[in-house]
């Protein structure tokens, strides 16, 4: 655990390619928002989560797996991630802030046209 890392990752760099890319202005890891969202466009008051999927539980292969050793320890402390989120994500909302979750799976080549087009939607307005 100890290479795991919380900012600076690959999924993160990929999104902020993306909204490079989209011609976005953003901040990377606001540690004065509920949660240090991964991405901020402060002019749009938008953020972006970028989430691993084993640690905030995608619904994916690799969000669904769990560890062979100590596994009431990992379903309490990935449970509490989850639980977690749904709070900085309600104290954001709260403050009127939009939110959008990019899924590690959702960043690799293959899916990157869609996460680019979802990405482009939010920014723009018309997503949820």
């Amino acid at each position: 655990m100890a290479k795991v890392r919380g900012s600076g990752t690959r999924p993160e760099l990929a999104a902020q390619a993306l909204a490079k890319e989209l011609g976005a202005e953003c901040c990377r890891n606001v540690r004065g928002l509920p949660g240090s969202p991964d991405l901020v466009f402060d002019s749009v008051k938008r953020v972006v989560f970028v989430h691993g999927c084993f640690w905030h539980r995608h619904a994916c292969r690799s969000g669904q797996s769990m560890p062979a050793t100590r596994r009431t320890y990992w379903r309490s402390k990935l449970a509490r991630n989850r639980q977690r989120d749904r709070e900085n994500y309600r104290a954001l909302r709260k403050d009127g802030w939009r939110i959008l979750v990019l899924w590690e799976c959702q960043l690799r080549a293959t899916t990157l046209n869609r996460s680019r087009s979802r990405l482009c939607r939010f920014l723009d307005g018309s997503s949820r």
